[in-house]
């Protein structure tokens, strides 16, 4: 569960601070981290809150964050917004 740590470490936090943050021991993270067992599903569920991140992203089903992908696209609607708002105060000025 490579995504665990790189998201643990995109965030620059530590096992233990994850680990508590969830409600599981820190032993238990770095057993998901490394491969050496995995998450149930309520964890799987915790750790994707923790993340804001899709369970199927987190377990690796799908290859894009599917929420972050969510925030970008409402930036990206505000900015089209503000541009078509600068194109009409343009063409009535």
């Amino acid at each position: 569960m490579n995504r665990i740590r790189d998201l643990r470490e995109d965030r620059d936090l530590r096992q233990v601070d994850v680990a508590e943050a969830v409600g599981i021991d820190q032993r238990s993270l770095s057993n998901y981290e490394t491969g050496k067992n995995n998450p149930d599903s309520e964890t799987v569920i915790r750790l994707a809150r923790f993340f804001g991140v899709s369970c199927d992203y987190l377990l690796g089903v799908s290859k894009i964050n599917l929420q972050g992908n969510k925030a970008i696209l409402r930036e990206l609607v505000d900015i089209q917004h503000r541009l078509e708002e600068i194109q009409r105060y343009l063409a009535n000025g």
